[in-house]
């Protein structure tokens, strides 16, 4: 299953992740590509403390999408 994940840079210069899906499955770290490992073993870990008490991964609903203007 794949998960929409949110990327902001923050004001100090280092970068937070989350996943509109998973609430309260976040990252941070110095750079894009650091958060993105990050993010990606923090998803694995949610889902699999939500499989542990019984519960089902939820769907991946989020879409995202750029918009110019």
């Amino acid at each position: 299953m794949e998960y929409a994940v949110v990327i902001e840079k923050a004001q100090d210069g280092s970068f937070s992740a989350y996943v509109p899906d998973l609430p309260g499955c976040v990252a941070c770290a110095d750079s894009t590509d650091q958060v993105k490992t990050l993010i990606r073993e923090a998803v694995a870990l949610h889902i699999e403390s939500l499989r542990q008490h019984g519960e089902a991964a939820p769907p991946a609903t989020t879409a995202t999408c750029t918009v110019g203007v």
